[in-house]
């Protein structure tokens, strides 16, 4: 399995997937120029994609996903609610690539199998997925406000996991965001700081070593890659827990592809 964020953050998210037969995307939430881009410069055919999955309909995750089922009859696979949030952002698409599932679910196209689970955020039925082909898996958790269970006993066993690290806490407390905005972020249904991303990798060591975990989904306003990194690492090493160890941490870039993965 190959595992590449092409893009991750507030401004855009895209993350591609690949199995020996099969390629998809989770998100495309940049132009659809711009999907293009970072795909060709991973030596991908964006006409070889499979299905588009979507996480919710806020526009940094959907923003391309129009363009992109328009010009290579890409099917868009998303739950029924989410579906009707986001359908006049987007454009039309052709019915056959119009692909209803349920928010609990499992998709496999070809040799991939692409699992959705709940996540809690200010979205109509935001979802987190795992991807799984020839015994390994991937997970794809961004965008909520509180580390669940629902996450934990879906993603804990992944090789390889997209986590988000969205802020940190006194930047946003102290930034120029209205005061509703903080509540909105800060909330159990907002997006995760830098120090709950590390309380959850804790959790998460326990049922896998040796994971490999990106940071992902920075605010551009209310965080700094060099601090997201830090603070998480500040809370593993307080749980004696050693980076290049215990545990591969990474962090995903905004404006580019991060590393090709390879499982």
């Amino acid at each position: 399995m190959k595992f590449c964020s092409l893009y991750s953050g507030s401004s855009g998210n895209s993350i591609f997937i690949a199995s020996d037969n099969a390629k998809v995307l989770i998100d495309a939430g940049l132009p659809g120029k711009k999907i293009d881009e970072a795909l060709n410069s991973i030596g991908e055919d964006p006409s070889k994609i499979d299905g588009i999955f979507v996480t919710h309909e806020h526009s940094d995750h959907i923003k391309g996903i129009g363009v992109l089922s328009r010009k290579y009859d890409i099917p868009i696979f998303t739950n029924a609610n989410t579906w009707s949030a986001m359908e006049s952002s987007i454009g039309k698409i052709k019915e056959h690539n119009i692909k209803i599932m349920d928010r609990r679910s499992t998709v496999s196209i070809k040799d991939l199998d692409i699992i959705s689970f709940n996540i809690p955020h200010d979205a109509v039925a935001p979802v987190g997925y795992t991807i799984h082909s020839n015994g390994k898996k991937a997970s794809v958790t961004t965008d909520f406000g509180i580390y669940t269970e629902e996450i934990r006993d879906n993603i804990k066993d992944s090789e390889v996991i997209l986590l988000e690290s969205n802020h940190d806490v006194n930047m946003l407390k102290f930034g120029p965001y209205p005061y509703t905005l903080k509540r909105r972020i800060l909330s159990e249904v907002g997006h995760l700081s830098n120090d709950d991303c590390g309380k959850a990798i804790v959790d998460l060591i326990r049922y896998k070593q040796n994971k490999k975990i990106i940071l992902g989904h920075l605010s551009g306003t209310n965080n700094h890659p060099d601090l997201a990194l830090e603070t998480v690492l500040g809370v593993l090493r307080e749980n004696n827990i050693q980076q290049n160890v215990d545990i591969d941490l990474t962090m995903a870039n905004r404006h580019s592809p991060s590393e090709v993965i390879v499982l």
